[in-house]
């Protein structure tokens, strides 16, 4: 079967609470408890987007996140109490989009949901510059870019050679105002890495200090 949303939390409550409130907007939401039962939801079932508490019990959301990323490119929100920009690094490094505190407002989690669904449509629609792009660099091998990291790059290869701000990634690539600098930082820096010979030393994707990024074609 294929839901619009899964939540893994093992806070009973709050996990019905956002369910049922998700359900009301006319979505298809499933949850999960645990580690175990979360893998296995894969082996039945689909879903366009993932909430995943870090703290499972004994186990790791973190860790499930990964385990995640081997069988679906959707994309994953923490939502989590823990609030360290630490944690929302690590997060974001082994394979989340994006990163919500708890207690959160239903009202804006719902926003952050419906932004990143679109995005994920977005992307999927998004021409061919992208994936000529890809065709160039580090010798033509494949290179696997989740949904935003796959708008991201097609917002900014759209604009050879102009200063974007973050405000104005935040606004077009996220359509969310509620994103943090972290999140930002943490994406760019992934990309780099698919797609740059050397990310420590950018040639396509460089910062412009206090002002933000410019894509700088090769061609």
């Amino acid at each position: 079967m294929k839901y619009n949303c899964l939540i893994i939390d093992d806070e009973p409550l709050l996990s019905q609470n956002t369910k049922e409130y998700l359900e009301f907007f006319d979505m298809a939401v499933e949850w999960r408890a645990d580690f175990n039962s979360a893998l296995d939801f894969f082996n039945a079932h689909t879903t366009d987007l993932i909430l995943l508490d870090i703290n499972l019990g004994e186990d790791s959301g973190f860790t499930l996140c990964k385990k995640i990323r081997e069988k679906t490119k959707a994309p994953i929100i923490f939502i989590s109490a823990r609030e360290s920009d630490d944690d929302i690094i690590l997060g974001l490094s082994v394979g989340g989009d994006d990163y919500v505190k708890k207690p959160y407002s239903l009202n804006v989690l719902l926003a952050k949901v419906n932004a990143t669904l679109k995005r994920c449509k977005s992307a999927d629609s998004e021409s061919d510059a992208v994936a000529e792009f890809i065709g160039s660099v580090q010798g033509g091998a494949k290179i696997d870019l989740t949904a935003i990291e796959y708008k991201l790059l097609s917002y900014l290869i759209k604009r050879p050679g102009q200063v974007v701000s973050k405000e104005e990634i935040f606004e077009k690539v996220w359509d969310d105002t509620f994103v943090e600098d972290n999140t930002l930082n943490v994406h760019i820096r992934r990309l780099r890495e698919k797609i740059e010979a050397n990310p420590s030393e950018p040639e396509y994707i460089k910062t412009v200090r206090g002002l933000g990024y410019v894509f700088e074609d090769k061609a």
